[in-house]
């Protein structure tokens, strides 16, 4: 018995389909392991970049601070004293509205 290549290509296909349509009923919902993994580094770097953030930002404003503090009346010192306070605030605060909105998506998500 030949089976010509348009009737071998329609069954192929046809049992690809069938496999894709009802593996994921047969899978109970569950994440694959790729994507488990990849959700849960992306935590991680979220974690960790908001456990850094924090002290990165107290350290740059109290270097801004002792820039204005030591710098004797300097005009161009205060100004990039007040720089760097600024520029490390709009950082932190950045940061943690991006937290935020993640948050909010990944309640809409779950």
């Amino acid at each position: 018995m030949k089976i010509s290549k348009n009737k071998f290509f329609i069954i192929f296909c046809s049992i690809l389909i069938t496999i894709f349509l009802f593996y994921p009923t047969i899978s109970y919902g569950a994440d694959p392991k790729i994507v488990k993994k990849l959700s849960d580094a992306f935590e991680d770097i979220e974690d960790w970049i908001l456990k850094l953030s924090t002290p990165a930002a107290a350290v740059a404003v109290g270097v801004g601070v002792f820039m204005k503090k030591f710098s004797f009346g300097d005009e161009e010192k205060i100004r990039i004293a007040k720089k760097v306070i600024r520029g490390s605030l709009f950082s932190y605060g950045f940061i943690l509205a991006i937290d935020l909105i993640l948050s909010a998506i990944n309640s809409l998500i779950k």
